[in-house]
């Protein structure tokens, strides 16, 4: 008697699993729920290498100028704290057209 009961209760836990598990493979609630797989687009496209080119080599002919002594040195700082502050604010700007 004693592995009847065993056995009955070994059945019926299989059926409540196997009734717990088909409603896991519906996929009728899947629109309900955010994806987490595969690759979100970014929010803002990230800067291309001709861009990031452009920007060495802006940098790059502001210090040879400096070097060559063909700017002063306040105009190189002036230069240079207005690339600074773009970098600064890029950010923020960014976050505003994201928000948008």
């Amino acid at each position: 008697m004693h592995v009847g009961k065993q056995r009955s209760i070994s059945i019926f836990s299989g059926l409540m699993l196997a009734t717990v598990l088909a409603g896991c493979n519906s996929t009728a609630d899947l629109q309900s729920y955010p994806s987490v797989y595969g690759q979100k687009p970014a929010a803002m496209g990230q800067m291309t290498d001709e861009e990031a080119l452009n920007q060495q080599e802006r940098l790059t002919a502001l210090a040879a100028q400096r070097r060559s002594g063909s700017i002063s040195e306040a105009e190189y700082q002036r230069r240079l704290k207005e690339m600074r502050a773009l970098a600064e604010q890029h950010g923020a700007d960014t976050l505003k057209q994201i928000e948008n």
